[in-house]
Order: structure tokens, then C-alpha cells, then sequence
């Protein structure tokens, strides 16, 4: 288990891309009109539109409990959206 990547919410994707790439030198992993995934060092961070993903920390699992309802990301990876006591996301997220 560890942290994946910190997803928040931005208003222009492709403002909010240019504005990490020049000012922390972040690479791109992905990017579309609604959704980016960019890379700052050994960290990830998820760029989303608001209501596309919530804002959220995501921990990198190798498997999800029998009960958990598993879904699947465009990149294939599967994930689980928690909520913790205060409310806030927690998605667990898988690459196997």
C-alpha cells in the first residue's frame, strides 16, 4: 500500500496542465478535455473537472475486499471509492 496520486478539481484542464508542467516541470502521463494525470517527481497528481472525479487521495492496493463494488478506469485500472468519517474520498486503485 502507498499513496498513488492526489486528484483535485481545476476549472480549465489544459490551463491548469501548462500551469504544473511550466512552473513544477511535471510530465504528462495523460490528457484530455475533462481529465489529466501528471507526474512531479515521484508523485502523481490527477487534474479533473468538476464532476467528472471527486477530489480525493488515492492508495495504491493489490486487491479489494469480496464486498467492495470494483470499477474501472479508462487506463484499465480498477478502483473503489470510500468515504472516511469527515467525508472525504478515499479511492483505492489497482493496476493488476
Amino acid at each position: 500500500m502507498g499513496i498513488d496520486h492526489v486528484a483535485i478539481n481545476v476549472q480549465n484542464i489544459a490551463q491548469s496542465v501548462d500551469w504544473y508542467v511550466n512552473t513544477l516541470e511535471a510530465s504528462v502521463d495523460y490528457q484530455d478535455e475533462t481529465w489529466a494525470m501528471l507526474r512531479v517527481g515521484e508523485s502523481k497528481i490527477a487534474l479533473a473537472l468538476k464532476g467528472h472525479h471527486p477530489p480525493h487521495i488515492a492508495i495504491k492496493v493489490s486487491n479489494f475486499s469480496k464486498s467492495d463494488t470494483i470499477r474501472e478506469h479508462r487506463d484499465g485500472s480498477k478502483y473503489v471509492y470510500k468515504s472516511d468519517p469527515d467525508g472525504n474520498i478515499v479511492e483505492l486503485i489497482s493496476y493488476i
